[in-house]
């Protein structure tokens, strides 16, 4: 089909930084696995996991999109049920940030993790219904739904590293400071953190 010929260069770009942020996923994972907070399972279910999901779901689309479809609607009907299947994770993950207590999630959390994944994934799923009539516009909401998905995706794993480097990082040196403070006689104060 020829209008996918045209956004060939877009998803071998968009869908290499998908493949690549998730390796890099996974070698910080592992980095930061040597000393995970209590109940770390539980928040990275609502924090960690859809951020893989939605690297996963960039990556999928676009090598759908690269593949050589002779109809739009067989390629608008995969990306349709990745779009509503999407939809049903952003609920899940919802109520998963909702049912957690480890992190309290603000706003920027709610925005990035739940409502701009969510309006991505509608935008993928409205796309699929108008590709037979309105190819070219929806081929636009698939590229616009797949760019939102990567930059939330990017978002959140700095969010989480930013997290871990600078606020569990220091309470676990303020932990393991309480023990060398309390042999030592005296507190640790800001300055030693």
């Amino acid at each position: 089909m020829s209008e996918l010929v045209k956004w060939d260069s877009f998803y071998v770009i968009v869908g290499s930084a998908a493949g690549a942020l998730i390796g890099l996923q996974f070698v910080v994972m592992t980095l930061i696995a040597e000393r995970p907070p209590i109940r770390a399972a539980e928040a990275g279910a609502a924090f960690a996991t859809p951020t893989i999901v939605h690297f996963s779901s960039v990556l999928f689309l676009s090598a759908l999109l690269r593949a050589p479809w002779q109809l739009i609607t067989i390629a608008a009907a995969l990306w349709g049920v990745a779009g509503f299947s999407g939809i049903a994770y952003a609920v899940i993950v919802a109520r998963r940030m909702g049912k957690q207590d480890i992190y309290e999630p603000e706003f920027e959390d709610w925005l990035f993790h739940v409502v701009l994944p969510l309006a991505a994934y509608a935008v993928l799923a409205a796309s699929a219904f108008a590709a037979p009539g309105y190819t070219r516009q929806a081929l636009f909401g698939v590229g616009a739904a797949v760019l939102l998905l990567l930059f939330v995706g990017i978002h959140n794993a700095w969010d989480g590293v930013a997290y871990h480097v600078f606020v569990h990082r220091n309470d676990t040196k303020a932990e393991q400071g309480s023990g060398e403070s309390f042999k030592s006689g005296r507190q640790k104060t800001r300055e030693d953190f």
